[in-house]
């Protein structure tokens, strides 16, 4: 937050071409709370970045050092950002100066999305990031599922200890056959990056492709193979299909997709099908596969952990490899850091996984840029444009979005020869009923973030 005035004059902006760091600016960042003077929890002039779990070296070097410094422990809490793979995030871990987490992957179920929605904090993902790295291991378990190559090596191993390989190889190899994928059917459920990647090299195999997506995008389906057929249900998609690919998200609750493979899918299944799971673990409902692999000669191929299915014969189950390739973990880290930026430096929202999407263009000399998170209810945007006009303010653009319950303004000021109290300005904004959080950009990073928790004002 601004904690005094921005004096400005139409000369000193001109002067100045895309931020307002050399302005006459007093401010006390993030002080409500502390017992201490702010100074001693903040490095002036950066943004934080707090990460968890080993994040790429490549993609945390996105960040300019000039603004950003980048950490896994801010010991006095006062982090901007957060940037984090698998690790399980827990709300007390993210500290009240936090403005925004990206998780490099595309799955967010360790992230606590609706309370960070309800604290007014966006969560970016990075769609398509692992794309290549999954869509390649998925085609890894096609092969791991029409030949018994783990059993084969296991069995060569054996016979390498005893001795007996050259003797027994050409006797025992009859154990371990198995079928070609060329001229089978694919079934992909889900088809976004890696679902329309998976088709197309399948198709490319020579294999027959169905795919099944109620929410296909324009993008995704300009992405997938000519000959791919499109069904109306899993169902009717995994009828016929010698292999099926699982691609869609985990949602928990009614409506959702725990256990969405279960007795009923399974039930209209070949009894020689192989299932591909490299989405998610609680997307097989485990019972349920485990009877299917016992009643025929199904597979069950999966990157994820399964406490009934670890050793069933037709089960192979590896340790969560998908997007574990060096290029995916820095692609993923690149776009995590990107995002971040974006919103940070600018307001940008782009793959956020529970706020709107929203962008400016760049604002122009002599305006400062304000964001307000709300709630998604009426009079809001009235209730911000009318603070503006009240202290004298021109409004030179803005944005509106919402998403479910939550909406987001991005709005450029313009600068006059007379004094802004923006102080006042921004406790008047963020102190609002419904207001979430506000922020205001001028080219100081760290500073200008304000938030309403529960009527309590922190800046």
């Amino acid at each position: 937050m601004l904690a005094t005035t921005l004096r400005r004059t139409i000369s000193a902006a001109r002067a100045s071409t895309r931020c307002f760091a050399s302005a006459p600016v007093d401010f006390d960042h993030f002080s409500s709370g502390w017992e201490k003077d702010s100074s001693e929890y903040q490095t002036e002039g950066k943004f934080h970045i707090e990460t968890f779990n080993k994040i790429s070296p490549l993609g945390l070097a996105r960040f300019p050092s000039k603004n950003y410094e980048v950490k896994e422990d801010w010991e006095n809490n006062n982090a901007h950002a957060i940037l984090l793979r698998s690790h399980k995030l827990q709300e007390s871990e993210v500290d009240v100066s936090v403005r925004a987490i990206a998780r490099c992957g595309a799955g967010t179920n360790n992230v606590p999305v609706a309370r960070m929605s309800e604290l007014g904090i966006p969560v970016f993902n990075t769609p398509g990031a692992n794309a290549n790295a999954v869509k390649e291991l998925v085609i890894c378990g096609l092969f791991l599922g029409s030949r018994r190559l783990i059993a084969g090596i296991n069995h060569m191993t054996q016979l390498g200890e005893q001795g007996l390989q050259k003797e027994r190889v050409e006797k025992d190899k009859s154990m371990f056959g198995g079928r070609e994928i060329a001229g089978k059917t694919l079934a992909i459920i889900g088809m976004g990056h890696i679902g329309a990647a998976t088709a197309r090299e399948a198709s490319a195999l020579g294999m027959k492709t169905v795919g099944y997506d109620p929410a296909l995008s324009i993008e995704s389906a300009l992405k997938l193979p000519r000959e791919i057929s499109i069904a109306d249900s899993i169902s009717n998609a995994v009828a016929e299909a010698d292999y099926i690919s699982l691609n869609i998200p985990y949602i928990k609750g009614e409506g959702g997709t725990h256990g969405i493979i279960g007795k009923d899918v399974l039930s209209h299944m070949k009894n020689d099908a192989v299932v591909l799971n490299f989405a998610r673990g609680e997307l097989v409902d485990s019972d349920a596969m485990k009877e299917y692999l016992d009643a025929g000669d199904g597979r069950y191929i999966s990157d994820f952990p399964d406490d009934l299915l670890w050793n069933h014969k037709n089960a192979i189950l590896l340790p969560h490899l998908g997007a574990s390739t060096e290029e995916a973990e820095e692609t993923a880290a690149a776009m995590a850091a990107d995002t971040i930026q974006a919103y940070l430096e600018h307001g940008t929202i782009q793959n956020s996984v529970n706020f709107p999407a929203a962008a400016l263009p760049e604002r122009k000399e002599g305006s400062i840029r304000v964001t307000v998170a709300t709630q998604n209810v009426p009079g809001m945007l009235a209730y911000i444009s009318d603070v503006f006009a009240k202290h004298g303010i021109n409004i030179l653009q803005q944005i509106n979005t919402s998403r479910g319950d939550l909406a987001y303004n991005v709005i450029d000021v313009e600068l006059g020869a007379d004094t802004i109290d923006l102080k006042d300005l921004q406790k008047e904004l963020t102190m609002h009923d419904g207001v979430l959080s506000s922020r205001i950009l001028f080219g100081v990073a760290g500073a200008g973030y304000a938030r309403n928790i529960e009527g309590s004002y922190f800046v």
